[in-house]
């Protein structure tokens, strides 16, 4: 299993709307980093959910549903999207304050590359995140 990141604006597509939905693809992505990590999940893995700009916090607990495909919002067949499904929210949601703090999450792309939108997450760094929201 491996386990993933995702970023979004909550007044763009919140935790709560994702919850309401019950499934989405992850569309969007115009990075090519980004890109790759959404190409490398696999049904299954796990993916925090992240609120950006505005609370930065991570909120919850997806997993992937679909593997990868072309984005259906663009006819550019560089970009593709991968279907989540919400797993659970986090009891306390983990704020970038918090995780920046952590002697054992210094090195996560979060605080590294903070404009990275899609990223990968080591599993003693997801459990980590986990473990401060519970």
């Amino acid at each position: 299993m491996q386990y993933f990141l995702v970023k979004s604006e909550p007044f763009k597509y919140s935790w709560e709307k994702f919850n309401e939905d019950g499934r989405t693809f992850w569309d969007g992505v115009r990075n090519y980093q980004a890109r790759n990590n959404l190409q490398a999940m696999k049904e299954g893995d796990l993916v925090l959910f992240y609120h950006s700009n505005e609370g930065k916090n991570v909120v919850g607990v997806a997993k992937v549903v679909k593997e990868f495909y072309q984005d259906p919002t663009t006819d550019d067949n560089r970009w593709v999207v991968v279907d989540l499904a919400p797993v659970e929210s986090l009891k306390n949601p983990v704020s970038l304050e918090t995780i920046k703090a952590d002697e054992r999450l210094k090195d996560i792309s979060l605080v590294r590359q903070g404009r990275l939108s899609v990223m990968t997450l080591k599993k003693e760094e997801f459990d980590r995140i986990l473990e401060l929201g519970a």
